[in-house]
């Protein structure tokens, strides 16, 4: 499932920082940036990655869980995926990733409180396999770096946003609240150009941050679909 759609076109500073450097740093430039009040416990982020587009829900609660859901968007080509993230204060408790290609793949991996290994498993095309050790020190070290850009641009309030694009500059976003994003006129223009050999309402994704908005994605896909509801998150 590509995403054909992603605008590359005219960026802003919020974007050009991460291209310069690292998703990481440069999400800690924007953390620096905007440390004025408490995090909200329900947000919504995302960055460029190689090859495509992160998002990033996040859920934090009142004992210091932290519980992260991702969705990996290709460009032009590769595998749409998906991740599932929890941690009880520094200790990781759970990685999980689903690949939605032919043959689709699972991987789910569980850790005690002392951060042992309890429970590991790979399946592909209904086949189970077990994971190496290696295998499972790798999905740890990337839950952890999965985890430390979230913080980074959970403090930078780089807020993600999405929703059906309803003309004239707004859209409906997935708790049907109707917005109206902060982009360029190059990011209009491309929507409108999408929209305009669509029958439906397209789905936009974009990023808004104190240093600027971003458009990430549009296409016909419905966004909305892989957005978490935060009461069962």
């Amino acid at each position: 499932m590509a995403a054909y759609s992603f605008n590359r076109g005219a960026e802003t500073p919020l974007l050009s920082v991460w291209q310069r450097a690292s998703v990481l740093a440069g999400a800690a430039l924007l953390a620096a940036c905007s440390l004025r009040t408490p995090p909200l416990p329900f947000t919504a982020s995302g960055y460029v990655a190689d090859g495509g587009v992160v998002r990033i829900w996040r859920k934090d609660d009142a004992s210091g869980g932290v519980h992260l859901f991702t969705a990996f968007s290709p460009w032009y080509s590769g595998e749409t995926a998906t991740g599932e993230y929890r941690w009880q204060g520094e200790n990781l408790m759970l990685a999980q990733q689903t690949t939605y290609g032919k043959p689709p793949q699972h991987i789910k991996i569980r850790f005690d409180e002392r951060g042992g290994l309890s429970f590991m498993q790979r399946e592909v095309n209904g086949q189970k396999q077990q994971l190496s050790d290696d295998s499972i020190a790798l999905w740890r070290y990337r839950a952890q770096q999965v985890r430390a850009t979230s913080d980074a641009l959970h403090a930078g309030r780089v807020e993600l946003y999405q929703g059906r694009w309803q003309g004239e500059g707004s859209v409906v976003n997935c708790e049907g609240q109707r917005l109206r994003p902060a982009l360029n006129d190059a990011a209009l223009k491309r929507i409108r150009q999408r929209q305009a050999n669509s029958s439906m309402a397209v789905s936009v994704a974009w990023l808004e941050a104190p240093e600027g908005a971003q458009l990430l994605l549009v296409a016909n896909e419905n966004y909305c679909s892989w957005q978490p509801d935060p009461k069962s998150f």
